[in-house]
Order: C-alpha cells, then structure tokens, then sequence
C-alpha cells in the first residue's frame, strides 16, 4: 500500500481564499478539511497579504500536509483586479513555500478538466463534482470547493479523471488537441 500524501489545494484571493485538504492513498481520495480565509474590506492591501499569509501557516501548522497545489491567475477583463490576485496568488505561494511545500500550478480549465471532465464546467458542476469525489455529506463553499478541486487535480496528476497522457497534446477550448 503506498504511503498518503496530503494535498493542500489553494484558491488564491484578496478577499476570501479558498482552501482544501485531501488526503491521498493510492488511488483513494479522503477529505480531510476545508474552508476559506477572509480578510476585511477595511484592511489595506499589506494587512490582507499578512492575513492570508498567516492563515495559511496555521492550516499548514493544523494539517501537516506534503504538497500543495494552487490555481494560475487568469488575466481578466480589469487589470488592475488581476494584479491584486496576483498578489494575493503571490502571498499564498510565498506561505507554501516558507512551510516547506512543494508547489504545484494549474490553470483553471486544467482544474475543471480534471474534475469536471471539461474546462468551461460551471462553479456548481465543481462544487457537484467534489462533493461526489469526496463523498461529502454537505457541499462546500465555492471558494472551498475550488481549493478541493485544485488539490483534487493534483492527485490526480494534473491531467483529469483518466490521467491522460498529455506529451504532444495542447487544451483548446477545454479539450486535449
């Protein structure tokens, strides 16, 4: 039997990020937590880093995981909102890191792909997904379930349900060409 790994899967914001721990034997997927850490609107940008940085310690100090995975920011529509996920992306990996992590990227169609089984499923195919790949008795926040996903993904190889090899293949429009 090979030995569990604990996956701790990060979705990256400024205001609320999402977080998920599974723990990983061979092919079984177990839940061990999730949640999300909230900073307030009132605090200035340096106070929602450290917030965000700190949570993440606690959870990594709570849940002793072994790898950690995180979603890719996108590049949206307004740049200066995709800057600050940035930072706040940038904030969660330096906390990983300093806990001694390794750190695992996916974008968010590799995410759904994995989990989904196609990269433009929306939030509540996720959140319905990861509550049957998990056998959760409730469903989770967005943001959690996001985490889970990403983790999910991890576990899975970061290349979907099947574990598809992907040498020579590129995602288009969610699918593998």
């Amino acid at each position: 039997m090979t030995d569990p790994s604990r996956i701790l899967g990060i979705d990256p914001g400024l205001r609320v990020t999402g977080y998920g721990l599974i723990e990983k034997t061979g092919n079984r997927l177990r839940y061990i937590a999730s949640g999300c850490i909230k900073s307030r609107e009132t605090d200035s940008l340096p106070q929602r880093l450290a917030t965000l940085f700190a949570g993440i310690g606690e959870i990594v100090a709570a849940h002793g995981p072994t790898q950690a995975a995180i979603e890719k920011v996108f590049v949206n529509v307004n740049p200066q909102s995709t800057l600050l996920l940035g930072q706040a992306r940038g904030a969660a990996i330096a906390a990983l890191v300093h806990a001694g992590l390794p750190v695992a990227e996916y974008t968010a169609l590799q995410v759904k792909q994995a989990v989904v089984g196609h990269g433009k499923a929306a939030k509540e195919q996720v959140q319905a997904m990861v509550v049957r790949l998990l056998d959760l008795p409730g469903t989770p926040s967005a943001d959690a379930a996001d985490a889970l996903a990403c983790a999910i993904c991890h576990a899975h190889g970061g290349q979907g349900l099947g574990a598809l090899a992907t040498a020579g293949f590129r995602v288009r429009g969610g699918r593998l060409v």
